[in-house]
């Protein structure tokens, strides 16, 4: 009989063990899942800019996930595009103000497509690049991502997609910007190399299968040059390019509500003792925007790691009020200069949707739904001249519930109520001039310590105990990559708003 009870608690606990693991390889911080294997295909292509002192070559390299095939009359959709632009510093500096030290871009390239003797032109709008270092010397890389527009075919046949003209809008960083918005773009138009053909580079060649009879209505395409023109064929048999995306500056390119709450800049570096710092809320309220943040949780219990806000199904927006605080105090005031700019933001993710094998062959499937508090992304500088040093620091409060748990197909019912026993803090910190401002993202990463769980269980049955013992406690490895930020208000900002890449990985998935 006691032998039989062993047996039975052992098998117990290695199931309510496998359950506690998915807590947060489903979804520490936010979505889970893993990426989508995306298929991809890399060209090198050289282009001419016109410079200020005259024409300059450079190199672009622009990685495609198109589909290994289409059907005629359904949208050919492909994954994001990744166009990697290398200035050398020489260049730079001629279209760049004086002591430049970091440079944002966005980059739009038009696309030839044609089909037998059809043909259409599409723009990848605005692709984002993010605020890098202007290196000494040598060259520097801008690397640009994001999503493109669907093409429809009106009939079977190979389409051919080739690169033509690429126009950059480069913008110098501010260090830490007290105004709400970037500064200036200044622009760089760039044409294939002489040795081209057909005034473009081959970037891939889809071919399309014969769809339904007549799967065209009559139509035409819209001609203001945003999304595509098509330049052959008959009313109803045309290439049709659309966006997925809503257009830069509109109200759709923002679908959340402005974060409430107030911003809580008590884990932002203090600044040396002295004089006190000067705390006032910044005119306006802050300005509106929203982006994307995406990243990877290690469990350090679990010897595992997971996605958070998996871009690979639909990520959730960060709504942001940028600048809405500052703390200032004057470079002659005893202790120095400090500056930093507080914006408050608002993490409403979807709840995490998991299966993972435990033990390698265990199926376990849960709900996290996540209670996240505001958050604030504090940025600025501590000290002047070579003494001065940066910080950015993203902080908030956490709480994690399980709910809808399947072991083996099997459901566990663990309550209404089995969560985390109370809020934890969650603090990523950035490298200067990786992160620079919420205006330009970047990485940020730091380690979060879970607290014990309360409430899980049901008729009397107590799992607390397991729960805890398998994931909670410290060490869990947070990487999270801001992407830039869309500020509806201002078209010159990089709207709509952009999924970053995984933190390690070249593209973002899906």
């Amino acid at each position: 009989m006691n032998v039989k009870t062993s047996a039975t608690g052992g098998r117990r606990s290695v199931r309510l063990a496998s359950v506690a693991a998915v807590v947060l390889l489903a979804g520490l911080l936010s979505g889970s899942g893993s990426a989508a294997e995306e298929g991809g295909s890399a060209v090198t292509l050289a282009y001419d800019c016109a410079l200020p002192g005259g024409t300059g070559r450079v190199t672009v390299r622009v990685t495609t996930a198109f589909p290994a095939s289409g059907t005629a009359g359904t949208p050919l959709e492909s994954g994001p595009v990744t166009i990697d632009v290398r200035l050398a510093r020489a260049d730079l500096e001629a279209l760049l103000p004086a002591g430049t030290e970091v440079v944002a871009s966005t980059a739009t390239l038009a696309v030839g497509i044609r089909q037998k003797d059809r043909s259409a032109q599409a723009r990848w709008l605005d692709l984002p690049a993010p605020g890098s270092a202007v290196p000494a010397e040598g060259e520097m890389s801008l690397v640009h991502t994001g999503p493109v527009p669907s093409v429809t075919l009106p009939a079977a046949g190979d389409v051919a997609f080739t690169a033509g003209r690429l126009t950059l809008g480069l913008r110098p960083v501010a260090e830490t910007a007290e105004e709400s918005g970037p500064a200036d773009v200044r622009p760089l138009t760039c044409e294939p190399g002489e040795d081209a053909e057909d005034g473009g580079t081959l970037l891939a060649t889809v071919p399309v299968t014969a769809g339904p009879p007549d799967p065209w209505p009559s139509r035409t395409e819209g001609g203001d040059g945003a999304h595509g023109t098509d330049e052959g064929g008959d009313t109803g048999d045309r290439i049709a390019v659309e966006s997925r995306t809503p257009q830069a500056g509109s109200e759709e390119a923002c679908p959340v509500d402005p974060p409430a709450g107030k911003a809580d800049w008590s884990d932002a570096p203090k600044p040396p003792e002295g004089a006190p710092v000067m705390e006032v809320d910044i005119p306006g309220g802050g300005t509106f925007g929203c982006a994307y943040a995406v990243g990877m949780a290690t469990v350090y219990k679990l010897n595992g790691a997971m996605i958070i806000n998996d871009p690979a199904k639909k990520p959730g927006l960060i709504s942001v009020l940028a600048n809405v605080h500052r703390g200032l105090r004057a470079a002659n005031a005893a202790g120095g200069y400090y500056l930093r700019l507080d914006s408050l933001g608002n993490l409403r993710l979807p709840d995490a949707d998991s299966t993972f094998l435990t033990f390698g062959f265990q199926p376990v499937s849960a709900k996290v739904e996540f209670e996240n508090g505001p958050l604030t992304i504090s940025t600025g500088n501590i000290g002047m001249g070579s003494t001065k040093t940066y910080f950015a620091t993203a902080s908030f409060t956490q709480s994690l519930r399980l709910r809808d748990v399947k072991v083996n197909g099997t459901p566990l019912d663990v309550g209404p109520n089995c969560r985390t026993a109370s809020p934890f803090k969650v603090v990523l910190n950035g490298d200067f001039p990786k992160y620079v401002n919420v205006f330009g993202g970047g990485p940020m990463n730091g380690k979060v310590e879970i607290p014990p769980f309360s409430g899980c269980g049901t008729g009397g049955e107590d799992l607390d105990n397991l729960f805890t013992a398998a994931i909670s406690g410290p060490g869990n490895v947070v990487a999270m990559n801001q992407g830039q930020t869309c500020v509806p208000s201002d078209s010159s900002t990089f709207c709509p708003p952009t999924v970053p890449a995984l933190p390690g990985k070249g593209t973002p998935a899906g």
